[in-house]
Formats: structure tokens, C-alpha cells, sequence
């Protein structure tokens, strides 16, 4: 608030001096020259009370967003320091060098590019040499398809008898191909739509597992695949862990091992009962890692189908696709297509399993350079007009 002294008539401006304002000396008032519209001649010569803004002060809450904004600012521009430890180790190692005062250098990156399949816990060399090396692997299985025989009939004719028995509409055949290795709880409410209850979900995928094993004969009818066996002692000899990844529950996932005597050969086995969603989610094949200690780019799954395909890429694993009920055209997107397991060696999979993924090492991959074409010659087609044969 101020007090107007001396108001002029013709002029846009007038002096006036703030209350409140005693800086220096309490008797001392500072005058201030005011900028105004022009004023009528009515108020020449009186005292007027003009009330002016306060000045924009800064809020005490604009303090934090201006602290996180220069936070940030020092977290973009600073390096990020590397771990090479293995996730969820809880371990912290310092990859930079120090200077001469032994505080650490950042702005000196490592190199080599960190690995993660590096421990630096190990305390023999030669285990942690062999741990960086392509040898280090581990191995994901699906059962049906790719160690036993897997009759697609009957699993369509499950899902026919399920439906009829709950009167509901037949699914057709390319609903059938799209639950391929879906849970069934998942299938019958995502796809199906039949039910969205938890409690009659589990009811029907019970029922629908009844009436498969019904129809197959139980677990003693399994039989495994031609090479299958081979090929699991052969990895066996070279002391790589096996694991066996599948959405069928898990008491019939046992009695199937149990039936065609493979028990020995399987380090861990991740059931339906294990994993919330089914493939195409990698939720199955991350867990079966997790089990088998090993990190993700370290092991390769071998399925059937190309939901398998999908949910092993998107947990950074390679796939081998086994060509047991889709032809091999249709499996291209695996890393490898086989139509039985003893095609394969160790150094297949060692050369598979090399360490040249960008993803593993941090590194962005390289653009690949192709050769300049030469100009090409002028071209000789000759125009022809539309009512030249009319």
C-alpha cells in the first residue's frame, strides 16, 4: 500500500512513498515514482491510496523441484558406473580406475565392456575363466514336442469334449492353434472367454486335464522322441544343467519323467503351478533359469511352436526350434531348426551360445557395411501409347 504525494494531471506517472518501507533508518521514507494511466483532473491535488502487488517472491515449495531438476541434470551429465557382477548378487564392484589420490577416476570408463556372466565372488581363476567362456550353459526343455511325442488330436479333442460338456460353442480350429502353450486358465478366460471366476477357472482346467490324461492313458503312455535320450546324456557327460519348462501341472509333468525313466537327467522343473502366465510370456523360461543359476543369455530353450520361439527371445535366450508338428518353414524365426535332438553336437551349442550378443556385453552392434552399386545403366524401355493398337 502506498500513499500518493503528488499527482499530476497530464502526466501517466506520480511519487508516492510505502508505508512499510523504512530501510536503513526507521524516520527515512523512500519515494518511488509509480507508473499510472492518465488520471482525471478531479484528483489533482489530493491524497490518494494506491495498492500495489507485492513483489513476486519465490515459494518455498518451488525449493525441492528446483533441487530434483539440478539432481537430474547431474545424473544425465556424470557416467553411469558398470556392474559386473551377476544380477541380484547384491555385490558391488568399482570398474573404474583410481587417480593418484585413490578416489575413483569417472570419468574414465572400463574396457573391456563388462560381462555378465562374470563373477568376481569366484576365487579360482580357472572356474571364472570358465564361466566367461561359451561352455558355461544351460539348457531348457519342453517336454511335449521335443522330448516325447506329442499328439496334437488329442489335445483338440479335449478341448471339443470340454466344451460339450459345458455346453459351449465348439472352438474352432485357429482358436485351438492360438492356445498353443498357453495356461489353461489363461486360455479359457483370455481367449475362450468362457469365465472370468477364479474359482471356475480352476474348475475347468482341472476338468479339461481329466479328460486329457483320459484320453492319452496317463503318463505310461508317453514315449520319447527319436535322439532325446541321446542327446540328454550327452549333455550330461559335459555336466551342463538341464531343466524342464511346461504348462501342464506339475503331477503330470512328474509321472510323465518318472514313466519314461528321465529323472536323472533334470537339475529343476517349472510346472504350471509355478508361473503366473503361460507362453508367449517368458515368465516360464526366466524361472527355470533362476533355478538353474544361470543368467539368461546363457541358455538356450528348446521348443516346438513359435510362442516357444517368441517367449525365449524376449527373455534374451537363443532358441532351437524342433520341427515335431510344424514344419520347418514355420519355425524360422528360432536360431536353429532341428527335426530331432541327436542333429545337434556341443559345438553346435557352444557356437550358439558364444559370447558375440550385444545385448550380454552392453555394446551397441555394429551397422553393417555394404558394398556401393554402381550406377545403374539408363534404362532402354520404350513408351508406348494406350491408342496406339485402337
Amino acid at each position: 500500500m502506498m500513499v500518493v504525494d503528488t499527482v499530476s494531471a497530464t502526466s501517466t506517472s506520480f511519487i508516492a512513498h510505502h508505508l512499510f518501507d523504512h530501510r536503513g533508518h526507521p524516520r527515512r521514507t523512500m519515494l518511488r515514482v509509480v507508473n499510472c494511466r492518465p488520471l482525471a483532473t478531479g484528483f489533482s491535488g489530493r491524497r490518494l491510496v494506491v495498492r500495489q502487488p507485492p513483489p513476486a517472491a519465490q515459494r518455498l515449495a518451488d525449493w525441492p523441484v528446483r533441487a530434483l531438476a539440478v539432481g537430474v541434470t547431474k545424473e544425465a551429465s556424470s557416467p553411469r558406473r558398470e556392474y559386473r557382477g551377476i544380477p541380484g548378487d547384491g555385490g558391488v564392484s568399482d570398474d573404474f580406475g583410481d587417480d593418484d589420490l585413490g578416489a575413483p577416476n569417472p570419468t574414465t570408463p572400463s574396457w573391456p565392456p563388462r560381462n555378465r556372466a562374470d563373477d568376481p565372488s569366484l576365487h579360482n581363476p580357472l572356474l571364472r575363466l570358465e564361466r566367461m567362456g561359451c561352455g558355461w550353459l544351460g539348457v531348457i526343455f519342453e517336454w511335449e514336442g521335443v522330448i516325447v511325442e506329442d499328439d496334437t488330436q488329442l489335445e483338440k479333442q479335449a478341448w471339443l469334449t470340454l466344451a460339450e460338456e459345458e455346453g459351449k460353442s465348439p472352438p474352432p480350429a485357429f482358436v485351438l492353434k492360438r492356445v498353443e502353450g498357453m495356461k489353461t486358465e489363461h486360455a479359457i478366460a483370455e481367449v475362450l472367454c468362457w469365465s472370468r471366476d477364479p474359482s471356475e477357472l480352476r474348475r475347468l482346467a482341472a476338468r479339461k486335464e481329466e479328460i486329457h490324461r483320459a484320453l492319452c492313458g496317463g503318463g505310461a503312455s508317453c514315449q520319447m522322441r527319436d535322439g532325446s535320450r541321446e542327446f540328454m546324456s550327452t549333455l550330461a557327460n559335459y555336466k551342463i544343467p538341464l531343466a524342464v519348462a511346461s504348462t501342464r501341472p506339475r503331477k503330470v509333468i512328474e509321472e510323465s519323467i518318472e514313466a519314461v525313466g528321465a529323472r536323472g537327467f533334470f537339475d529343476a522343473v517349472v510346472a504350471a503351478e509355478d508361473v503366473y502366465r503361460g507362453k508367449p510370456d517368458p515368465e516360464l523360461f526366466l524361472y527355470a533359469a533362476q533355478l538353474l543359476r544361470f543368467i539368461p543369455e546363457r541358455c538356450i530353450v528348446f521348443g516346438n511352436s513359435n510362442s516357444a520361439v517368441e517367449a525365449a527371445h524376449d527373455a534374451r535366450m537363443k532358441c532351437v526350434a524342433v520341427a515335431s508338428k510344424h514344419p520347418v518353414y514355420e519355425l524360422g524365426a528360432a536360431d536353429l531348426v532341428v527335426k530331432q535332438l541327436d542333429e545337434l553336437s556341443i559345438v553346435d551349442l557352444k557356437n550358439l551360445a558364444a559370447v558375440d550378443d550385444s545385448a550380454e556385453f552392453g555394446a551397441e552392434p555394429e551397422p553393417e557395411m555394404e558394398e556401393e552399386e554402381d550406377d545403374a545403366p539408363p534404362s532402354t524401355a520404350v513408351g508406348i501409347a494406350d491408342d496406339l493398337f485402337l
